[in-house]
Order: C-alpha cells, then sequence, then structure tokens
C-alpha cells in the first residue's frame, strides 16, 4: 500500500513539474521584455505623490483634472 501511495506522489510531482515547462514564441517574449512589466522600487513615486500633495495644498492633485486647492479647476 505504502509503495503504491509513493509511487502515485511521485509520478504526480512529475505530472505537475513537466507542465510547467513553456516555450514562448516571438511575439510572446515582446511583452515580457516591456519595461513597464519590470519590478521596480516605488519609494520615489510615493515621494513624488505626496510631494505634489503638499504643494497643490489639496488631496487628488496627483492625477485626472483636479484643481489647485484653489478652487479653480
Amino acid at each position: 500500500m505504502k509503495k503504491k501511495l509513493n509511487k502515485f506522489l511521485l509520478m504526480l510531482v512529475a505530472l505537475l513539474s513537466l507542465n510547467s515547462c513553456v516555450v514562448l514564441k516571438g511575439y510572446e517574449m515582446v511583452e515580457i521584455n516591456d519595461p513597464d512589466m519590470e519590478l521596480s522600487d516605488m519609494s520615489i513615486d510615493r515621494f513624488n505623490i505626496t510631494f505634489q500633495g503638499y504643494r497643490e495644498a489639496a488631496s487628488g492633485g496627483d492625477g485626472g483634472k483636479t484643481g489647485g486647492g484653489c478652487g479653480c479647476n
């Protein structure tokens, strides 16, 4: 019984590991090499958004069509 279970688990692990290997086509590699897909440190972006929020003197001053905090949209 134990040998059958070990054999089943071994076959299951082998099947799952073989399924994870994928060959990419040329047009699929373009999306992977896109700069927007890279991992980056977001600390500078957070600092810029915080600084702009203080400069605009209003929340929501970091995107879209928002006013400068003075009421003049």
